[in-house]
């Protein structure tokens, strides 16, 4: 095989300006405003979930901060339909929640090697998380009640630093894998190893930029734990909408696409 064959096979990355992922959000937040019985429908399932992790584990609250920050973790697989929703909107077709219930199945095999991947992380970082916990509390372990109270104390600043640390080095992990994974093993096919090399490539190319939208990504998220999840509603259809959006972006249109497969930008 020769070397230009090998490179036909890998997607070319765009370089994007530093200030491209607010405008991701406005066109994100332009699909909810075009689809929102639909995108409600995804923020109220993100929503719902967080109600029932807070609700099983009421009293093993470190249970309740390994899955909460686990969510962030396998959200890019959860969202897959908020970026099919946008991919309609942009062909122009009708903006049903239906037919994005099972659009994971357009490339099952792909997406489901890239879910294990994710499941794979999410338990080493469950376990991790634990493990953290139960070196900085030997005695009882924090309740809901007075979870926030006791590590927020000053006493407690040595647990919230390396509990971070150690939630950063995962969370680097998934999003260098994550920027456009999903997207194009949904829009083009794209085989699971290919699609996040061409996510790291897009963080290593556009580092700036992607630490915004990282940065976007972690402060909209906050904001829904928040509200007490309610703010998850909103917070997560944008955000998954907003990367359907930055895939357009940072990967070119392939110059032997089909219609029905790559479709010009449309950013109206």
């Amino acid at each position: 095989m020769s070397h230009d064959e090998i490179r036909s096979g890998f997607p070319e990355i765009r370089e994007v300006s530093f200030g491209a992922p607010l405008r991701w959000l406005a066109m994100g937040f332009r699909d909810i405003r075009h689809c929102p019985l639909p995108s409600a429908f995804y923020g109220c399932s993100f929503a719902v979930m967080g109600f029932a992790l807070v609700t099983v584990f009421n009293h093993a609250y470190q249970y309740v901060a390994a899955l909460a920050c686990g969510f962030l973790l396998v959200a890019p697989f959860l969202a897959i339909g908020l970026y099919e929703l946008s991919r309609r909107r942009e062909a122009g077709a009708s903006c049903r929640l239906g037919p994005t219930l099972a659009i994971w199945r357009k490339n099952a095999a792909n997406i489901g090697v890239y879910s294990l991947v994710l499941t794979v992380v999410f338990l080493i970082w469950a376990r991790a998380s634990l493990i953290v916990f139960a070196l900085f509390y030997t005695t009882q372990m924090p309740t809901l009640s007075d979870f926030l109270r006791q590590v927020w104390s000053p006493d407690n600043m040595d647990f919230l630093f390396a509990y971070f640390a150690v939630g950063l080095g995962f969370a680097l992990l998934v999003f260098a894998i994550s920027v456009v994974s999903i997207p194009m093993m949904m829009d083009r096919g794209q085989d699971a190893i290919t699609a996040m090399l061409a996510s790291f490539l897009s963080l290593v190319l556009n580092f700036p930029a992607m630490i915004l939208w990282a940065f976007l990504i972690v402060v909209a998220t906050a904001v829904g734990f928040a509200t007490f999840y309610l703010g998850l509603i909103v917070a997560m259809p944008l955000i998954g909408h907003a990367t359907w959006h930055a895939y357009r972006d940072l990967v070119a249109v392939r110059a032997d696409a089909s219609s029905g497969a790559e479709m010009p930008r449309n950013d109206a």
